[in-house]
């Protein structure tokens, strides 16, 4: 049987403690263990699967360790999993891919079945406000994740997940802005120079589907958050946005 499907996912954030975590962690672990057939070729996970991810040397965050045993699963009958680290699950250094899933980094330009696409989480693409810039570059600085290394895992993860979970009280319920937002004038100015049949991103917890003018379709995919499942599938010819 033919690999045709592709299945593009971000924002479950497991861990987050709100709405029934165990239950969105199960509902993405049976979603998973659906797509896992002998039609389906590649999953992108497109950030911020995990709400707060700190990788230690020999530690990894529990939270979700149902879905890492799920893709390891995926990989070991065919399937290739790509995973983009989101704003949320920045501290990834190795262990994905000592298990077999492939790590990129926002936008990637990838090419299925003729088909064009620009991928990324879709933070901070197209500007960012300072404190959010300032924010990143602590977040990404080598120096100030060793220093964080130095705490023991008992108080990284509650911290981690903490401030995340006040993060989430403070800018719940935000809505895409259409052309005004800094994401669509990326993707226009990055279609205008090389097309692409769709721009996928997560990040903003939001549905969108807008029309580019270079041609091509900025899609964001929604969130796990408050329920549902939540995905765009590309069969080769066409993409499927649930």
């Amino acid at each position: 049987m033919e690999r045709k499907y592709t299945y593009f996912v971000a924002d479950i954030h497991l861990g987050l403690d709100a709405n029934d975590p165990d239950g969105r962690e199960e509902r993405f672990v049976q979603w998973l263990r659906s797509i896992r057939t002998p039609e389906t070729r590649t999953v992108y996970l497109l950030g911020d699967i995990w709400d707060f991810w700190y990788e230690y040397r020999d530690v990894i965050p529990r939270k979700g360790i149902r879905v890492v045993s799920e893709l390891i699963q995926m990989m070991a009958e065919g399937i290739e999993v790509y995973f983009m680290p989101g704003n949320h699950d920045i501290w990834c250094y190795s262990f994905f891919e000592s298990i077999g899933i492939k790590k990129i980094i926002q936008p990637q330009r990838v090419e299925l079945s003729g088909k064009k696409f620009l991928l990324g989480h879709g933070d901070g693409l197209g500007g960012a406000k300072w404190g959010y810039r300032l924010m990143l570059g602590i977040f990404h600085n080598r120096f100030l994740q060793r220093c964080f290394s130095s705490l023991h895992p008992w108080l990284a993860f509650r911290f981690g997940f903490d401030w995340s979970h006040s993060n989430r009280r403070k800018h719940g319920g935000y809505k895409f802005r259409g052309e005004a937002e800094p994401l669509y004038k990326f993707c226009v100015e990055q279609t205008a120079k090389a097309p692409a049949d769709w721009c996928i991103f997560g990040h903003f917890h939001d549905a969108v589907d807008m029309a580019l003018p270079a041609g091509g379709r900025l899609i964001v995919l929604k969130d796990w958050i408050a329920g549902g499942v939540h995905y765009a599938r590309f069969d080769g010819e066409s993409l499927e946005v649930v």
